[in-house]
């Protein structure tokens, strides 16, 4: 994949496609993008729309974007199942979202591995149960979301475990890292908060506890880990500049807590570094289809380009005017236009929408000061 990666025109197609396949969902995360509820909303795609959805991404040349089950919680759907086998039938890689709830059962595992889900991704939160509890809005979600991670590696499922951070959980970090770890986790996708749906309500990080946890982020990546940021593109730019080791990193006390505490758990690094380089952003190799059908170019920036009712997601993700000029980086304004990393970052356009209401405005989370030619 990392060979088919390098020739990828993200002008032409996304690499990744998500399915809002339902707002329901029996959690109540205060972080919620979907600001998911019990019962789904009127208006969601019907089967047969479902299965027409699948259809429009097969009409992506190949190699063909993943289609990634997502919610509220994809267990919500009674025909999830049909549609996943669909998918997988087709030909289309396939990755699941499930929320961890009593429907999240080894039975349903052992279906998704059975039926051809290469990957699926589970919220953690914390580092303990007070913390991951607190934010999911359910006693004892944190013990089963370990039994699931630990169901899920033992099975051979391809997992990932998804962290949002935030003011009430950012000193937790790097113990969230240890305890995957122990629980021979491969991936972990770090989110950075975006005010929108539920999360407008909570507190986000101070732009330089941004670069302090992406700086911590790169030391964390060297010990087998791949690790990934969801709305945190700078972390590319923390990349390249600690592999050239020409900058001197910018880094506050949060990082001095999370460096220490990681060599106070794992000891000396001792991997290759592990972290997801790939120049994506919202509508730039990213695509989302909400669960009535509409389209937009991530699911934290709610601008509508259409719906797949009426459109064909192909000829959206290719020609909207609003997606061309978001993978042009010399539409970008402020300090993000006139970056060295304009190209390999770019900057949240998810966030600069959120703050200024403009998804060309800089991304107001980072700290870092270009150089002017």
């Amino acid at each position: 994949m990392r060979g088919e990666l390098a020739k990828w025109n993200f002008d032409e197609k996304p690499l990744l496609v998500f399915w809002e396949t339902t707002k329901a969902c029996l959690l109540a995360c205060r972080h919620c993008r979907a600001e998911a509820i019990r019962n789904g909303l009127p208006g969601e795609l019907t089967t047969e729309e479902a299965m027409a959805l699948i259809d429009q991404v097969l009409k992506f040349d190949e190699p063909r974007p993943a289609l990634i089950f997502t919610g509220g919680d994809l267990l919500m759907r009674k025909d999830i199942f049909e549609l996943i086998e669909s998918a997988v039938r087709k030909g289309l890689r396939v990755a699941a979202a499930p929320s961890v709830t009593p429907l999240l059962t080894p039975d349903v595992i052992f279906s998704f591995r059975r039926i051809g889900v290469q990957a699926i991704s589970v919220s953690l939160d914390g580092a303990c149960a007070e913390t991951h509890d607190t934010m999911r809005g359910v006693p004892g979600n944190f013990d089963s979301t370990v039994k699931i991670l630990e169901h899920a590696t033992k099975l051979g499922l391809r997992v990932q475990a998804n962290t949002t951070v935030m003011k009430s959980n950012h000193t937790e970090l790097a113990d969230i890292f240890h305890l995957l770890r122990l629980l021979r986790v491969p991936a972990w996708e770090v989110f950075f908060l975006i005010r929108t749906g539920r999360g407008a309500e909570l507190q986000d990080l101070e732009p330089q506890h941004y670069e302090d946890v992406m700086h911590f982020l790169y030391d964390a990546s060297h010990y087998g880990i791949t690790i990934r940021t969801t709305e945190g593109p700078h972390f590319r730019r923390v990349v390249s500049q600690r592999l050239k080791d020409v900058d001197k990193p910018q880094t506050g006390t949060l990082y001095e807590m999370l460096a220490s505490r990681l060599r106070e758990l794992e000891g000396p690094a001792d991997s290759d570094l592990k972290a997801q380089t790939t120049g994506t952003r919202d509508g730039k190799g990213i695509i989302f289809v909400a669960y009535d059908g509409q389209i937009f170019p991530s699911g934290f920036l709610p601008m509508s380009l259409g719906n797949i009712r009426n459109n064909e997601l192909k000829e959206v993700y290719s020609n909207n005017p609003i997606l061309r000029a978001i993978r042009r980086s010399s539409n970008l304004k402020g300090r993000c236009g006139f970056c060295e990393y304009r190209e390999l970052c770019g900057g949240s356009r998810s966030r600069a929408y959120a703050f200024y209401q403009d998804p060309f405005q800089e991304d107001p989370a980072c700290i870092f000061q270009p150089m002017i030619a």
